[in-house]
């Protein structure tokens, strides 16, 4: 019976622990923090969130999350604008400055993800990726259609 480290979310958690230390490792001596750096990505993919939807994307309570809009804002990273549908909330963009933070932030996630596959060949490294994507979507399937799906090891 293999160890129970062995299984798959405790690999993939592992996986995920290592590439965020090493992602923060190159962020030393930046001026962005990783919390920072995951919004601005977010972001990038998304612009005009609204506060709490990036909250939940990024796993952190609102108030947290407006603390650090509040830093990327100083910054100038990022800027806040009304949402029109709803006077209480914000929706975030991206300023013309994040664009070479954003361009930094995707260098360092594409070496560490190089060197994370660099040990796979070319069709072995697409298979784990296609492989990845297709957990994380039987995963978010379930949670978006209000589901509970039964707990078992793999």
């Amino acid at each position: 019976m293999p160890d129970s480290t062995d299984t798959v979310g405790f690999l993939v958690a592992d996986v995920a622990r290592l590439m965020r230390r090493a992602f923060q490792a190159r962020l030393e001596g930046s001026s962005l923090t990783y919390a920072q750096a995951r919004a601005l990505v977010w972001l990038a993919r998304e612009q005009g969130l609204r506060q709490v939807d990036l909250a939940e994307q990024l796993e952190i309570q609102p108030i947290t999350l407006a603390r650090l809009v509040d830093q990327l804002a100083e910054a100038g990273l990022v800027e806040r604008r009304a949402d029109p549908a709803d006077r209480r909330a914000y929706r975030l963009f991206l300023t013309p400055a994040a664009a070479p933070r954003v361009a930094e932030i995707r260098a360092i996630g594409d070496a560490i993800r190089d060197e994370a596959l660099a040990g796979l060949g070319a069709k072995d490294a697409a298979q784990t990726v296609a492989g990845l994507h297709r957990m994380r979507d039987a995963l978010s399937a379930p949670r978006r259609a209000g589901a509970r799906q039964p707990v078992r090891e793999v």
